[in-house]
């Protein structure tokens, strides 16, 4: 299989891969977490050529995960923002640093803190059950077919 291919898999990681799947798009995503919105600051503070950020991001604003709006009247300049769609890939990029901050942070310690608005207090990062609200942990978690899928598997 191609890799171009990937998104048209029946499976919600491929298809999220298929867009997602390029540490300079998550680390795109990541500046737009932390406040970033133009280009020329996307490309100070990553240090990507503008070739492929101006790929990345107009992948991104393809999927509607970033909204391209202009911010200077007299010249073609933008600013990316992010869209509700992409503002729900924040648990995902605080996972991913969840997880580095436990395996791979030297003994250092984690580079960033999350601090909650609503009651003050610095976070670790965890996924929960929506309908328990228990934390999620694999071998506590069985995986099906949803019924559409079934479904459509039998006719196939």
């Amino acid at each position: 299989m191609k890799w171009d291919d990937i998104g048209e898999q029946p499976c919600s990681i491929a298809r999220t891969l298929s867009i997602m799947g390029d540490r300079w798009t998550m680390l795109i995503l990541r500046n737009c977490f932390l406040g970033t919105r133009r280009f020329d600051d996307f490309q100070s503070h990553l240090g990507v050529t503008r070739h492929v950020l101006s790929e990345r991001l107009k992948r991104l604003v393809e999927h509607e995960i970033l909204v391209k709006t202009p911010y200077v009247d007299r010249q073609e300049r933008f600013e990316y923002r992010l869209t509700e769609k992409g503002m729900e890939l924040y648990p995902v990029l605080l996972s991913m640093a969840n997880w580095a901050d436990k395996w791979m942070d030297g003994g250092a310690g984690a580079p960033m803190l999350y601090q909650h608005k609503s009651c003050g207090q610095i976070f670790k990062p965890i996924l929960t059950c929506s309908e328990c609200g228990e934390e999620i942990q694999a071998r506590q978690v069985v995986t099906k077919l949803s019924p559409v899928y079934a479904a459509h598997i039998k006719k196939a």
